[in-house]
């Protein structure tokens, strides 16, 4: 078992609601956490399917918080944008992009399979220098606020568990078979090097 928190990186598509989700529930358990999103942009829900709110990734949550206020403070109540964004103001002051990331992480933990293609994507198109292992997993998790509840305690316990393995390498596919079959959700699996 490390003494020595995991470095996490958990992403979704625009790094508002699954990750900053499970970057909180992450933080405060101890883990050294970073959240980020693989869009070109950040898209909130607006007034009708066909009509997002779409951001920079350079826009503070507060900049988003306070454009969804002027646009349609109830609208935006009522379906939880704004609760949402203050709970991201807390953690950090605005969305990040993990393809403009260089940190090394040893865990990153992706929301939806079209996230990891991307990240794996990326990682796999970024110059090896450490050749340092990083595990990219993926634990499927559907946008919105109850099941973002549920993925993030979940991605907790995850880590919680590889960071009391013994080996993480010997004992990481082992550990992702007993956690697909007590959550019933299916996990992809591949490693990276930096």
């Amino acid at each position: 078992m490390s003494t020595v928190p995991l470095r996490v990186a958990v992403v979704c598509a625009s790094n508002q609601n699954r990750s900053m989700e499970a970057h909180y529930f992450l933080s405060k358990r101890g883990f050294s956490v970073r959240s980020f999103g693989t869009g070109t942009h950040v898209k909130l829900p607006g007034p009708a399917p066909d009509r997002p709110n779409v951001y920079d990734f350079r826009t503070t949550y507060d900049q988003i918080y306070n454009d969804l206020v002027s646009k349609d403070r109830d609208l935006y109540t009522q379906n939880g944008m704004l609760h949402m964004l203050e709970r991201n103001k807390r953690i950090k002051p605005r969305p990040e992009r993990f393809q403009n990331c260089q940190d090394v992480f040893d865990l990153i933990v992706t929301c939806e399979e079209s996230v990891y293609d991307q990240v794996v994507k990326d990682m796999n198109s970024r110059e090896q220098v450490t050749c340092q292992p990083v595990h990219v997993i993926n634990v499927d998790i559907e946008d919105n606020d109850e099941e973002a509840t549920v993925g993030a305690i979940l991605i907790c316990k995850l880590c919680q568990c590889i960071q009391d393995t013994e080996d993480m390498e010997d004992e990481l596919d082992e550990l992702l078979q007993e956690f697909e079959e007590k959550s019933g959700r299916p996990f992809l699996h591949t490693v990276c090097f930096y």
